[in-house]
């Protein structure tokens, strides 16, 4: 068979099979005797072994060593044509990606086009202070998709804040896509998305962090629980509590339950709650005066009169359980002081002793 009937048969150019030759991968088997190529049936297979190859995408030389190499292994070359592969789907997306952003920040001219690729390029760089110089120049060109990956990647704290800052300063609603954040399998990626969720303002950030006390990542519910205590939120109340007796950032949980203490009512439910943790069991010697709610709030156990027992809470615990009843108003939080001031463990019993004398001086 000729080379052009060859050509027209395997869709090879004859230019293509003349290179296939030059470079020693395809030979002719015969000549005609005008001295034309003449291809056969063996020669047809090795053209289309040739071009399968190159759809994998294989180069020429690789070819030429899988089909003439006895002791060729595909299997090396095909792991490393996957990891190329994904390499050029992984660039391919980040352009694709890019390109995107450029087109929804609406650009009237290459000169916002020029603008927004730099705030991108340094919002990606390997330099922190590139990356924290990005962030606090970014403007309205800067598409929110890339301000909430930027925060959500980002490892340096001082990066990290004003990331957070530029987000919050956009207007833009990135909430959404924050939110899916907290859904991440990386833990610094949800604490991440949390913190910043807790700088935006408005009712959909707050029920994404209503949502977020009910996660199974305590860090995540950490930080919602703060949040939402400095917006008045009392759901938050019980993650507070639990923050205080675990040891983690209680000294802010605490703060936040004090914001929380405006009214009577919430101010009796905070103190219910930490007297609830400090022991169990009925009350005795609650003193005159306090009434049977408040005798039934403060929780006290029986032994000796107006003594709370240690329960299941550890000793450390109960002391910052008691430190936090300070910022605490109303009868219930005074009730237990008094309670604590004779309690056995010393450390809490001269803590409530402190504080009793704080409050009496006001």
């Amino acid at each position: 068979m000729l080379i052009g009937e060859v050509a027209r048969r395997s869709g090879v150019s004859a230019r293509m099979l003349r290179h296939y030759e030059s470079l020693g991968l395809l030979q002719p088997s015969g000549r005609t005797g005008s001295g034309y190529r003449e291809y056969s049936g063996e020669d047809i297979r090795r053209i289309f072994h040739i071009e399968s190859l190159r759809s994998l995408g294989l180069s020429l030389r690789e070819i030429g060593r899988a089909l003439d190499d006895p002791g060729f292994t595909p299997s090396a070359l095909v792991d490393d044509l996957i990891r190329q592969t994904r390499e050029r789907i992984a660039a391919e997306t980040d352009l694709l990606t890019r390109l995107r952003r450029i087109d929804a920040a609406e650009p009237a001219g290459w000169e916002d086009v020029l603008q927004v690729v730099a705030v991108l390029q340094a919002l990606g760089s390997k330099s922190p202070a590139a990356r924290q110089r990005a962030a606090l120049s970014a403007g309205d060109e800067v598409p929110v998709e890339a301000l909430v990956e930027a925060v959500l990647r980002e490892t340096e704290p001082n990066v990290a804040g004003a990331l957070r800052w530029a987000l919050a300063r956009s207007g833009a609603d990135g909430t959404a896509l924050l939110a899916k954040g907290l859904d991440s399998p990386v833990a610094a990626v949800r604490e991440r998305a949390v913190r910043s969720l807790a700088e935006l303002a408005g009712d959909e950030p707050t029920a994404h962090l209503r949502d977020a006390l009910a996660h199974p990542d305590v860090v995540v519910r950490g930080h919602a629980a703060l949040a939402l205590g400095t917006r008045g939120v009392a759901d938050a109340i019980p993650v507070l509590i639990d923050m205080i007796v675990d040891g983690r950032n209680d000294t802010d949980a605490a703060d936040a339950l004090s914001v929380l203490a405006s009214d009577t009512a919430t101010a009796d439910r905070i103190a219910d709650g930490l007297v609830s943790r400090l022991g169990t069991g009925t009350p005795t010697g609650v003193g005159a005066g306090a009434g049977a709610g408040a005798a039934q709030r403060l929780h006290a156990v029986g032994g000796p009169a107006g003594r709370f027992t240690r329960g299941t809470t550890e000793a450390p615990a109960r002391v910052r359980l008691t430190q936090s009843l300070a910022d605490i108003p109303g009868d219930t939080a005074s009730r237990a002081l008094i309670e604590l001031s004779q309690d056995e463990d010393r450390a809490v019993a001269v803590t409530a002793t402190y504080l009793l004398r704080l409050r009496d001086a006001l």
